[in-house]
């Protein structure tokens, strides 16, 4: 075989070993969860979690890229929070980033 074909292959296995550990966590988490009780403390952690996870990925966004990045997601949460439609939201948001650059701020 070529050192290509087996580059080739390498990417192909690194791929299928990737998807299967996250497969497995994820997996084993809803396994897991089946013998955790819920109390009304752990459904409050679950359900901040999603809003946590937003923000941990955001923020270093926008420290970043500064006021653009900062507009966009202000713009975005007003406007999601007028609409309830993530899809204009979103839309919303990428608009006003390319404002902001467009105006260099």
């Amino acid at each position: 075989m070529s050192a290509i074909s087996l580059q080739s292959h390498g990417v192909w296995i690194t791929i299928a070993a990737m998807t299967a550990v996250t497969f497995a966590i994820r997996a084993g988490g809803f396994l897991l969860m089946q013998w955790v009780p819920v109390t009304p403390r752990l459904r409050a952690m679950l359900d901040a979690l999603p809003g946590a996870v937003i923000a941990a990925t955001v923020l270093p966004l926008v420290l970043r890229d500064g006021i653009s990045a900062m507009l966009a997601v202000v713009v975005a949460l007003a406007v999601m929070a007028a609409s309830r439609n993530d899809f204009i939201a979103v839309t919303c948001g990428i608009g006003a980033v390319v404002l902001a650059r467009a105006l260099s701020l």
